[in-house]
């Protein structure tokens, strides 16, 4: 027969049992707002029937229930849905950090504002057509000399602008790689946590999700794939293991970089590679190159350059397009602030890309073409100070309106010349050219120059192999832009609905329900009382056969 104690064993099971999930419940309750948290529950499974089968089992009908166990405590989490979160979590990083990048330059060109370029060169026009009018009057002539001063004003602060968000990019670039560095070191910190905790037996779920969360955050900056590494040992089937994170590209291949080692329990660090200052002669010399400095840990068919840091460490560096194979945040960072190709080692600083290095090489471009465009004409013309000395100044050539200062951006060092700012009255204003010739002599009231230099306006010229004026130059630069940065704003409120829709489905899966919980605790809660009624029934029988038992005689 079974023993008189079995009642108690089954119920004192019941006790620990319930009071293990009640435990649970209340820490899914206290961490109901905690970020990155996910739910857990108790898993409870019947113990083992008595009696075992054998020959010299005891005579009952059966196999009697013996109670409830308690395994473990595993958290509710579903890893399709992590995988789809930081896929759509990459997309959106890119996305996000494109549009940001985009947005401020729209700032910066302010198109169309009274105080843009286009409005600017087209007060410049005005005035030279108002001098065409009246050649001899000192006051158009200054209102033309201002507005030159104005235009060469607003590309000086265009470029400026443009190359000083540059140069914040660059600083965030340092921010965002010591971020990605802060991160993987984090990961491999808690994946070593993890590593030596599940062998015994445990499930370190707490330590899990805070690595799913760094996780999580490192997909927005690179595109990865996490695998899985069994922890050996007395592990249990749910322990979900060391992570092995993978840079993949954006077709989900393996790139041969592997950014956290979880067989060996290692990690790698990146580091972005810069063209020497000096051969660029830029403020913000491009990106060349991601380098990765723990070369174990590279195996890639991606051309790589073998280079020696500072301490004479040995690194792998990738090429930046091959980089741009992956996206996320760190890509689209690197594409706005510059970059160029052909490695780390040969890069072609001659073609320097990007979005900031392109829009101020297109300023350059046309302030370069149209300011010798416009000289052109003005040198041809005759200015008063000239028609008083009866003879070209410059022994012939004449003056120039607008000069450049030593330095590698036109637009930032475009001038009104020494000449025009000193006098006005060497702005030329008379004596059109015929046929590309400059006429021999001029008189003070001719304004025929002036009219062609307003004209200037209109020339088809040559914009790197696009023949158009100036104004419809400008007019594509800035339409251009405008397409791209509403693309990338359409494309970031894209992917942050997926990403805000696959986040509501995954915290369906993994978040706390305060109402479920309520629930779980009530249910709990019964069951434990009803656990403590059924000792203090089986304590009854024992004091009814224990003290009033067998006592007839006495």
């Amino acid at each position: 027969m079974l023993s008189t104690f079995h009642g108690l064993e089954t119920a004192k099971r019941g006790l620990s049992t319930q009071q293990a999930g009640l435990h649970t419940t209340g820490h899914n309750i206290s961490n109901a707002n905690t970020e990155g948290y996910s739910r857990q529950r108790t898993n409870m499974t019947a113990s083992d029937g008595f009696p075992n089968a054998a020959f010299n089992r005891p005579g009952i009908p059966g196999q009697m229930g013996t109670g409830v166990e308690a395994n473990d405590v595993q958290r509710v989490r579903e890893a399709f849905l992590d995988v789809q979160y930081r896929a759509e979590n990459n997309d959106h990083g890119y996305w996000d950090a494109k549009h940001e990048a985009l947005y401020k330059m729209e700032d910066v060109m302010n198109e169309p504002t009274d105080d843009g370029l286009t409005n600017t060169m087209d007060e410049f026009w005005n005035a030279l057509q108002d001098l065409s009018s009246d050649p001899e009057d000192s006051g158009a002539r200054s209102v033309v000399r201002q507005r030159g001063e104005a235009l060469a004003e607003t590309f000086n602060y265009k470029s400026d602008s443009l190359e000083q968000i540059q140069s914040d990019f660059g600083n965030e670039l340092s921010v965002n790689e010591d971020d990605i560095n802060s991160i993987l070191y984090r990961l491999d910190a808690v994946n070593t946590q993890i590593a030596e905790v599940e062998p015994h037996g445990d499930l370190p779920n707490d330590l899990y999700d805070q690595r799913d969360l760094l996780v999580d955050e490192l997909s927005g900056h690179i595109n990865i794939s996490v695998e899985r590494n069994e922890s050996g040992g007395n592990a249990k089937d749910s322990a979900e293991g060391a992570y092995t994170i993978h840079m993949v590209d954006n077709d989900g291949e393996e790139t041969g970089i592997e950014l956290i080692d979880g067989e060996n329990l290692d990690y790698n660090q990146i580091a972005l590679e810069y063209a020497d200052d000096e051969a660029v002669d830029a403020q913000n010399p491009p990106v060349t190159g991601v380098s990765f400095t723990n070369e174990a840990l590279v195996n890639t068919d991606y051309d790589t350059a073998e280079l020696t840091n500072a301490d004479g460490e040995s690194r792998e560096a990738m090429a930046i397009e091959d980089f741009f194979q992956s996206s996320g945040s760190l890509a689209a960072k690197i594409e706005a602030y510059g970059y160029a190709e052909g490695g780390a080692e040969n890069p072609d600083l001659a073609n320097v890309q990007g979005d900031f290095p392109e829009m101020m090489a297109k300023l350059d471009e046309m302030i370069t073409t149209f300011a010798a465009e416009f000289n052109e004409v003005h040198e041809s013309g005759w200015s008063l100070a000239e028609i008083n000395d009866g003879e070209k100044a410059n022994d012939g050539d004449g003056i120039a309106f607008f000069t450049f200062a030593d330095g590698a951006n036109a637009a930032q060092n475009v001038r009104v010349s020494d000449a025009v700012r000193d006098s006005t009255d060497n702005i030329a204003a008379s004596a059109a050219a015929e046929d590309g010739e400059a006429a021999e002599e001029a008189f003070a009231g001719d304004g025929s120059n002036a009219l062609a230099l307003a004209n200037v306006k209109d020339a088809e010229l040559d914009f790197d192999g696009d023949t158009t004026d100036v104004q419809s130059f400008y007019q594509g630069v800035i339409g251009e832009m405008a397409v791209k940065t509403n693309e990338a704003e359409r494309m970031k409120d894209n992917t942050g609905s997926l990403l805000e829709s696959v986040k509501q489905n995954r915290d369906s899966v993994s978040s706390v329900s305060l109402d479920e919980e309520m629930t779980d605790m009530i249910q709990f809660q019964h069951a434990y009382n009803a656990a403590s009624r059924s000792i203090t029934a089986v304590d009854e029988m024992l004091d009814r056969i224990i003290n009033q038992m067998g006592i007839v005689g006495r």
